[in-house]
């Protein structure tokens, strides 16, 4: 029996299955992240605190501000990572609704990523003290800020943050190649012509067909299937002859 209803196996091509490994890559960088700025909090506070001792802001507030800014943003990222991560799985299964959604999640991340890598390049840490009030100046907090952290903090965050950057870009852009369209596209059943031999479930076989094995003959009819019929009755039977001819009887007197 031919499964006429057989689906063609699809095979995944590289670059759906190094755009997941991307997309983990993102995902492993925005834990190391979070993981810093958790370590270095506790300094970073102390150093906001030892800023506005001298100005009539309360240097607790803008530490609290700056846990919420920093640490939530943080986590934030980590969760929309967690969810490419997830539909990085999908699209290694060819999911095109996968695809979409991991699109419309990695362009939020690119903003946000490369919104915080020009944040830090233009200026650096900002409270919002301004020099003509009596709060330090950006320039004076982030000097503290250098003084309190270890030297790799700044590098290693500027360097976690392009890396996760790249990897994102690379990674929506190779799901966005034609190579890998056919892998997302809905798969079609395909048909197979039945082999000489066989024959559809539910349907018998047609006798003398071409092709297909045909049934044994059975006594009385021909090897082509068409049914023979046994010959009819002689016409001069002993009960249908005359009674002039039946044996013993005398023939009728001759005038």
């Amino acid at each position: 029996m031919v499964d006429s209803q057989s689906t063609p196996a699809r095979q995944r091509p590289s670059i759906v299955s190094i755009s997941s490994y991307l997309l983990f890559l993102f995902l492993a960088l925005q834990v190391i992240s979070l993981i810093i700025t958790l370590s270095t909090f506790g300094k970073t506070r102390d150093a906001l605190r030892a800023a506005y001792a001298d100005s009539a802001t309360d240097g607790d507030q803008v530490a609290d501000v700056f846990a919420v800014v920093g640490i939530g943003g943080s986590i934030v990222l980590l969760l929309l990572a967690v969810v490419l991560g997830v539909l990085a799985l999908f699209n290694n299964q060819g999911r095109n609704g996968a695809r979409i959604t991991t699109w419309i999640v990695g362009g939020i991340m690119v903003c946000c990523v490369g919104g915080g890598l020009l944040s830090n390049a233009a200026g650096g840490f900002n409270t919002g003290g301004g020099t003509t009030g009596d709060g330090p100046s950006p320039e004076e907090i982030q000097r503290r800020l250098e003084e309190a952290l270890p030297s790799w903090v700044t590098p290693v965050s500027l360097l976690l943050g392009v890396l996760s950057l790249i990897a994102l870009i690379a990674a929506l852009v190779l799901l966005a190649l034609p190579k890998a369209n056919p892998f997302f596209r809905k798969p079609t059943a395909g048909w197979e012509p039945p082999t000489p031999g066989a024959s559809y479930p539910g349907h018998p076989q047609a006798p003398g067909q071409p092709g297909y094995p045909q049934a044994s003959a059975e006594p009385g009819y021909p090897s082509s299937g068409e049914p023979s019929y046994p010959p009819p009755p002689t016409a001069n039977r002993p009960d249908d002859t005359p009674p002039t001819d039946r044996p013993g009887s005398n023939p009728p007197p001759t005038s």
